[in-house]
């Protein structure tokens, strides 16, 4: 992965993280996937792509960070709630120590389609750039794999994400009713299109040099 700072960068998801990633889950979601919907989603979906930030230097990790956020959102994860059913509710792995991975997301590519499934930030480290950090891991994996195009789902009310999207190129391109279970609120289809033409890669290149510099 080439997304990377003096701090932090963007790696493969193993199932050695999937412990932490539930950990985040469990903050960041109402409805998290269990376990073993990661576990075969890195084992055996060939279409499905999934990243994480690390630290360079863990031994900082422990350090003391803004309180967490207490909203649980559940973004891009309507058309993919069937992950839930997989197995019956189980009793979800707990990660102990420092943590390791601060940001996961991942996406499935679908014919030249990149459409990204989950993305969550662990509560304490929010408001730090990696959110910001972990998209662009997402655009960096598209390119890699030979997308032509990008899509998620937002929540209506996320107009902190609807941001962030919007600077790096996505626009909105559709809506979905009553898109999340957790309380029926639609979603926003945004959808960045044509991301290996000079137009968005310029300008995804400014972005993501000034987003590293900060994070250094």
């Amino acid at each position: 992965m080439a997304t990377t700072s003096a701090a932090y960068y963007v790696d493969r998801m193993t199932v050695g993280d999937i412990a932490e990633v539930i950990d985040i889950e469990r903050q960041s979601f109402s409805l998290p996937w269990p376990s073993n919907a990661y576990k075969r989603e890195l084992q055996d979906n060939r279409t499905a792509h999934y990243i994480v930030v690390r630290r360079h230097d863990p031994s900082q990790s422990s350090q003391a960070h803004a309180a967490p956020k207490k909203e649980r959102r559940d973004e891009s994860r309507g058309l993919f709630s069937f992950l839930r059913a997989l197995t019956p509710a189980q009793q979800l792995p707990q990660h102990e120590g420092p943590p390791t991975v601060f940001a996961y997301a991942g996406l499935w590519l679908m014919v030249d389609e990149a459409h990204i499934t989950t993305i969550a930030v662990r509560p304490e480290y929010r408001g730090k750039g990696l959110g910001e950090l972990i998209l662009c891991g997402l655009v960096d994996t598209s390119l890699e794999i030979g997308a032509r195009l990008m899509t998620l789902e937002v929540r209506i009310s996320n107009s902190v994400a609807q941001n962030l999207y919007l600077k790096y190129g996505f626009k909105q391109s559709g809506l979905r009713r009553r898109y999340y279970s957790d309380n029926n609120e639609d979603a926003l289809i945004m959808t960045a299109e044509a991301i290996n033409a000079p137009v968005f890669l310029n300008n995804y290149r400014l972005l993501k040099s000034s987003l590293l510099r900060k994070l250094g």
